[in-house]
């Protein structure tokens, strides 16, 4: 399972991977790897300004539907293009070309917050 020390993490399994002012937000290998095949990702928030924690979007798998979670407070700037064709790259590469979104961050204390690739180890037992 890959831990990536570019990353801060959420409890809610979402990655968030600063560049100035601007953010890519996906989720973590380990909650892909529980999800299974990904086979959808729906966001419809483009454009929003959501707060910390509120839902941006849904991913499919094969035997279940979850939300995305914000992990800090931004503008949806836009969604990856490369999903519609090919969900399964948040499985192949979560941190990588699978981002999900990308955001104008909004409260950049907020990023303080979340955990480091040591400490979601530890919120995950691994």
């Amino acid at each position: 399972m890959n831990f990536p020390e570019n990353v801060m993490y959420s409890s809610d399994h979402e990655w968030l991977r600063v560049e100035g002012n601007e953010a890519y937000v996906g989720i973590t290998d380990f909650a892909q790897e529980e999800l299974g095949e990904i086979v959808y990702v729906d966001v419809t928030t483009v454009g929003e300004t959501l707060g910390q924690g509120d839902v941006f979007g849904s991913i499919e798998a094969v035997k279940t539907v979850s939300d995305l979670m914000m992990p800090v407070a931004g503008e949806v700037l836009e969604i990856n293009p490369k999903l519609d064709d090919a969900p399964e790259l948040v499985n192949k590469d979560p941190f990588g070309e699978g981002w999900i979104i990308k955001i104008v961050l909004q409260n950049a204390e907020e990023i303080t917050g979340l955990m480091s690739a040591e400490a979601y180890k530890g919120f995950i037992g691994k």
